[in-house]
């Protein structure tokens, strides 16, 4: 029996790319085939040459709907087969294929603000709400706007397969976040973007917007991270490579806050548990440092550090291949 996939895949806008997608009707025992798109439609290809190619890289249930329904993610090829100037997983493929022998593993807090009506989930009209304080990790309809969202999108991506980990509410009211990992330097992308379509999706559901605006309000209101949480077998096994890891990302400092996601610098200004974009960081339980290293690794002295810079609208692609280029070429 026919049954349908969905192609996900990352288009070309700049700086901060979006997701598309577009469903195909598969013949039942099939395997899933490469699939043309408009690419002049997605910043992606000029109109006098515009079809690119998809091509699934990770195929997942699909919980929506149900059944034998897949989500198919595709990384974009030109039609000489070629990646695409825009496929950034080729760089994290090719990282973890260089490295891998050091086991990197990631963890990624996805940060995100819910948005209706024009303005983040559970702000009143024209006005503001109560300041910042009891609403990370809160409970209550007086703090709480979203859970069910949440909640639906938890369920999509356990059935969906991935290695979602925890969910909570954030800082800011109307601003929630979901972890995923412990996974490799690949799969940590494929998943994240995955989860994402999802988050994306289920809102729809619920005529609410998910945005990964790393600064959805300006003034005295937490903005939105992706702190991500890496490790290597030395560095799980010991604290001298924990320690040579945090150097090793501070003497690229600055190619790495150049690529954590565009508009970084409204958001690392030192204040609401950042440090300044233009410094870099390190300490023990230290939520205003560029790196932290959280106190249990202290005390047992091995385990992993939290990279705190990346913005909530960055590519994880992106950021997971630079921390393992970066970190498993130091230790290595």
């Amino acid at each position: 029996m026919p049954y349908r996939a969905e192609y996900i895949w990352i288009d070309g806008q700049k700086p901060t790319s979006k997701l598309r997608s577009k469903t195909r009707v598969i013949q039942n025992g099939d395997d899933l085939p490469i699939w043309g798109f408009d690419g002049s439609s997605t910043d992606q290809a000029p109109g006098s040459e515009s079809d690119r190619v998809l091509r699934p890289v990770k195929i997942v249930p699909d919980p929506i709907r149900g059944g034998d329904a897949v989500l198919a993610l595709c990384e974009v090829l030109n039609t000489d087969m070629t990646p695409h100037e825009s496929n950034t997983r080729v760089r994290a493929v090719e990282a973890l294929a260089k490295y891998g022998d050091q086991e990197p593993w990631f963890g990624i807090e996805q940060e995100y603000t819910f948005y209706k009506d024009g303005r983040p989930h559970g702000w009143p009209i024209g006005g503001y709400p109560a300041p910042q304080g009891g609403y990370y990790c809160g409970i209550g309809a007086d703090e709480i706007w979203g859970r069910d969202v949440v909640e639906d999108h938890t369920t999509a991506c356990i059935a969906a397969g991935l290695a979602i980990s925890g969910t909570n509410a954030e800082v800011m009211i109307g601003q929630w976040e979901f972890q995923i990992g412990p996974v490799d330097t690949v799969e940590i992308g494929d998943s994240v973007w995955l989860a994402r379509w999802l988050l994306y999706r289920v809102a729809e559901d619920y005529d609410i917007s998910a945005t990964l605006d790393p600064k959805p309000v300006k003034g005295d209101w937490n903005g939105a991270g992706m702190h991500t949480n890496f490790s290597t077998k030395a560095m799980r096994e010991s604290y001298e490579p924990i320690i040579a890891a945090c150097e090793a990302l501070g003497k690229k400092a600055e190619e790495h806050v150049a690529n954590y996601g565009a508009g970084i610098e409204d958001r690392l200004t030192g204040l609401h548990e950042t440090a300044p974009w233009s410094e870099y960081s390190y300490g023990v339980s230290d939520r205003g440092a560029s790196v932290r290293i959280p106190w249990q690794v202290a005390v047992e002295q091995k385990g992993y550090i939290e990279d705190r810079r990346p913005n909530a609208n960055g590519d994880p692609y992106v950021i997971a291949a630079l921390m393992t280029e970066t970190i498993c070429s130091a230790l290595a």
